[in-house]
Formats: structure tokens, sequence, C-alpha cells
């Protein structure tokens, strides 16, 4: 019995990439002896997306759709659909291109010698060098400060045996995907790729969900942020309390030769007050994961299920 490889697309606003990306995966699988299956997962795109994801369905039977009822986002949440694939081996892709889908029969290659994580790395990104430096700068960043090694540059493409998708199904919807795999101990196999430029359209991702995607990161991973206030709270303090000493002598022995002023004052609460808020900020976030792990928030509700008979559905629930 042939084994059958399932791949998995998560996409919004992708109405110029799906069927090119359908049509390239299907050339693809097909040359290859396997069984497969793709999973289209909209993320409610509001341009016609969605249409294009009906019709792709209904010309060929291998072609799977998921359509949410809201933008529930690529992780988190999102990541359960992922039980909805029924291959011995799943690969996300994302849908805009910048991860060549040529890359698949040589991460299939991989599983089968064994691997039961094979993931894409960026060696570099022609989306532009000031954002590769910054997402440089994260992983580095992550390195430091991680209580588990991670994997640098790993991102859009990944590779993941039955037997892993059923850990990715258990963990905290806080949890990144790539995040979660560094701690869970599998032996990854890497491909090296040069990123492209998206094929058309503009991505969801502005500064702002980098930034949250990165801190987010960083809390669920690490608790050196914490430590590292602590330290800086007893270094500061122990900084100020020789300085009031030293201060206070000044006073005593050359009070006519030194006078007082408010600057070292004002200088004093103004760094103060901006370091608690930066403290401040750091336990929110932290707090923010707490309520975020024990609020009861729905699961994802999708407003469509095409292609998926009743055998299919009943094993992908029982996945969730």
């Amino acid at each position: 019995m042939r084994k059958k490889i399932s791949i998995f697309v998560p996409c919004y606003n992708e109405e110029e990439n799906v069927r090119p990306m359908a049509e390239r995966l299907t050339g693809i699988m097909r040359s290859l002896d396997y069984e497969y299956e793709i999973v289209f997962r909209d993320n409610c795109s509001t341009d016609a997306t969605r249409q294009h994801l009906r019709e792709l369905a209904a010309q060929d039977f291998h072609i799977k759709v998921l359509l949410n009822n809201r933008n529930y986002g690529t992780e988190g949440r999102g990541r359960k659909l992922m039980g909805y694939c029924s291959g011995d081996a799943v690969i996300e892709i994302a849908c805009d291109f910048q991860e060549p889908p040529e890359l698949l029969p040589e991460f299939i290659s991989a599983w089968e010698q064994g691997y039961k994580v094979v993931g894409g790395q960026k060696t570099a990104s022609k989306e532009g060098k000031f954002i590769y430096a910054l997402r440089h700068l994260y992983y580095k960043i992550m390195g430091a400060f991680s209580d588990v090694p991670q994997y640098a540059h790993m991102s859009g493409i990944l590779l993941l045996d039955r037997e892993v998708i059923k850990e990715i199904l258990k963990i905290d919807e806080d949890i990144v995907t790539r995040n979660a795999i560094a701690d869970m101990g599998y032996e990854v196999k890497l491909i090296q790729y040069v990123q492209e430029k998206r094929r058309s359209g503009k991505s969801s991702y502005n500064v702002w969900r980098y930034l949250s995607f990165a801190l987010n990161s960083l809390v669920n991973t690490s608790t050196m942020p914490l430590r590292l206030m602590t330290v800086a709270g007893f270094i500061m303090s122990l900084i100020s309390f020789i300085l009031g000493v030293i201060y206070m002598i000044m006073k005593f022995t050359v009070w006519y030769r030194f006078p007082a002023g408010i600057a070292p004052i004002l200088i004093g609460m103004l760094f103060l007050g901006s370091v608690q808020l930066l403290f401040m900020g750091v336990l929110g976030e932290y707090i923010g994961v707490v309520l975020r792990k024990v609020s009861k928030q729905p699961e994802v509700i999708l407003s469509e299920k095409l292609n998926f008979d009743g055998e299919d559905e009943t094993v992908a629930d029982d996945k969730r």
C-alpha cells in the first residue's frame, strides 16, 4: 500500500496564488509514487480566494478545503486544523511561493530516510536585506535567551511525521510550532534554500505583528527576562545605595563647594521610572500568556469543509 502525503497550505487573501500553487503541487505529487491530498485552509479571506478554492475542490477530489469562520491566525488555534490531514506525513507550505514547492521531493526523501521532522532553513532572502537582518537579530536573541536551543531561520515549509503531528496537536496554542519542535527533541533535518519574493499580493504581517510574534516566542521559551529583571534590580539598588553614600559624604565634608541642585534627582527619577515601566511591560507579557492559558477559548469554527467525506471528518475530529 502506498504511503500518503498531506500538503497543508494556509492562505489569506491569495486570490492570484491559490490556482498556480494547486497546479504546481499537483504536478509535483503526480510525478511521485505516493497517495496525496492538498488541504487548503483559508483564514477568512476578503478577496476572491475562497471562490477559487471552491472551484478547485470541485475540479479535483485531491484538493480539500477548510474555510474558517474568521481569521484565527496561522499558529495557535489555527494549527489544530492540521488534524484534518490524513497523510502519513504532513508538509506545511505557505501559499505565497516564497518557499519553492519544488523542494517537496527533497523533503519527502529525507522523511523516507527516517527523519520525523524536516524543516526548510533560509540561507538568504529576496524579501529585503533589512527584514532579513531583523530576522537574524531575532534568532540571535532567541538563541541567547531560550532555555532550549532553537533552529535559526527555520520557517515557511515544514514536514512532520504522523507521530509528530499527534504531539503537535496536544501542545498549548500559545507555543509556536518551531519552538515546540525544538523542545520535543526530535532529530531535525534542515534543508537550506533561498527565500524568494512573494509571487503576488501583500503579506498580512506588519512590524507590529512581527514584534508581537517575537515577544510571544520569547516569553514562551524562556524565563531569562524575569531573571534579568531581578539581577538588574539588585545591581541598580546597589549602585543607588553607593551613590547615596557618596553624595551624603560629599555634602558633609565639602558642602560649601558642592551645590545640591535638583538635576540629579530629576534624572534619577526619570531613569528609575522608565526602568519600572519596562519591567512592568515584561511582567505584563508573562501575565498575558498565563491569562491566555487559563481562559477557555472556542475551537476554530469552520464555515465550510470541501471534499472531506464522512470517514475523513470523523478521523479529523478525533485528532483535534
